[in-house]
């Protein structure tokens, strides 16, 4: 039998949004953001940030389609992505960066567990950028990991520093796709579906608003809730936002013992070159990739991703 939990080696790959007015997009995620072109195919562009290795690490791809369906308001789809640095210093340089730009930021929190900033691109596609605090910080309630919403200390945030040059000079390097967080239409079948079929680990709940799972203990890379969508139908097909996001896992078995388990909870799967694609029960598309496959296509060493997320 396969196992039933994801290795701990498992985080998140790059997320597709579809979006009406690619250049606009472009411009928010390289020129705010500082965002790497990884690729550009006309309506389709990729963006990453350099890995401290050398590559880049593959994080939004932006597929334009003008004609697209809006998605309504409540719909299940994309509550924000969110951007992991690799320090508490590279997020100060981001903010001071925002700052600097006067970008809109739509709030900033101390999570326990990570201090983070939220804003929206220019189309309203929620974002998160943090920084993990240090996981021997990280505090428990049973087999429960303990977040919370306080003020973030903007103050002593500003104030750190790791040496490098305070000055901007684009997305921090060592920067990944931590978590993705989704609106579902009901918490009791989003969690079966993570916990049984993808085999991930419920970390935290709110009553009957949001969950978290993840893999390997880390606090969430998946957060759920139901805040605007409770009971709400599937978006219209191909509609603006979320296109997919990707998990990604350390082998092909993986893959295929998520394939086995679908299968027994009558869950429709495809395979494709990238790898295994369902939907959750709200409709949220997402693609189960094997590291080598995206170490392929961002053009990384065997093995990168797994010491990547091995630090997470």
């Amino acid at each position: 039998m396969p196992s039933p939990l994801l290795p701990a080696e498992t985080g998140l790959g790059p997320v597709t949004l579809i979006v009406a007015n690619l250049e606009e997009e472009r411009r928010f995620y390289q020129g705010v953001l500082g965002m790497t072109i990884l690729s550009d195919e006309g309506d389709t562009v990729s963006l990453g940030a350099p890995r401290r290795t050398g590559g880049v690490t593959p994080l939004v791809t932006l597929v334009e389609r003008r004609d697209a369906p809006h998605r309504p308001h409540g719909a299940p789809g994309l509550y924000h992505m969110a951007l992991l640095m690799p320090s508490r210093a590279a997020l100060a340089r981001v903010m001071r960066h925002l700052s600097a730009t006067r970008y809109r930021l739509q709030g900033a929190a101390d999570h326990l567990v990570s201090e983070a900033l939220y804003l929206a691109d220019p189309q309203g596609n929620g974002i998160e950028i943090y920084a993990d605090t240090p996981r021997e910080r990280w505090q428990r309630e049973g087999n429960a990991i303990r977040m919370a919403t306080a003020p973030l200390d903007v103050r002593s945030l500003l104030a750190e520093e790791d040496g490098e040059p305070r000055e901007w000079q684009g997305l921090p390097a060592g920067s990944r796709m931590g978590h993705i967080h989704l609106k579902v239409r009901d918490l009791e079948e989003t969690a079966r579906f993570y916990q049984e079929t993808l085999g991930l680990t419920q970390t935290a709940r709110y009553g009957d608003q949001a969950l978290f799972f993840s893999a390997g203990g880390y606090h969430h890379h998946v957060g759920a809730n139901t805040w605007e969508s409770r009971g709400a139908g599937p978006a219209p097909e191909g509609a603006l936002g979320l296109g997919h996001y990707t998990l990604v896992v350390p082998a092909a078995g993986d893959q295929r013992a998520v394939e086995a388990r679908a299968g027994r909870a009558k869950e429709e799967t495809a395979w494709d070159p990238e790898g295994l694609w369902l939907r959750d029960p709200s409709g949220n598309r997402l693609c189960i990739m094997e590291a080598a496959t995206l170490e392929q296509a961002s053009g990384d060493a065997p093995g990168a991703f797994r010491e990547d997320a091995a630090g997470i």
